[in-house]
């Protein structure tokens, strides 16, 4: 039997009213290989992230940035629309330009 030390302790939050809470930690832990950060449960660059968006939010000018990214007449709508709906139709969820079933 191996013995724990504090650096194993610390690699997975446990809860001692919950014992799939401790199972599953290490389930995630083994599957986003050594203490790597990947997927859905990659805090660090959830937060990093998060802080890029509010420091953005900030310090610049929302407003302004969403006029200039308007279509500035109806064929470059049309592009745009045209551009979304390619990569919706690559997407595994709907058409949202159609609302959410795809229907017009």
């Amino acid at each position: 039997m191996k013995s724990r030390n504090a650096k194993d302790s610390k690699k997975a939050p446990t809860d001692s009213k919950n014992p799939a809470a401790k199972s599953t930690g290490r389930q995630q832990e083994a599957a986003s290989g050594a203490g790597g950060q990947y997927g859905e449960g990659n805090y660090a660059a959830t937060r990093q992230y998060n802080e890029g968006v509010k420091e953005h939010m900030e310090h610049h000018d929302v407003e302004r940035e969403a006029r200039d990214a308007a279509p500035r007449n109806a064929s470059e709508e049309k592009d745009m629309q045209d551009a979304e709906r390619e990569g919706r139709s690559r997407s595994k969820g709907g058409d949202s330009l159609n609302g959410p079933d795809g229907a017009q």
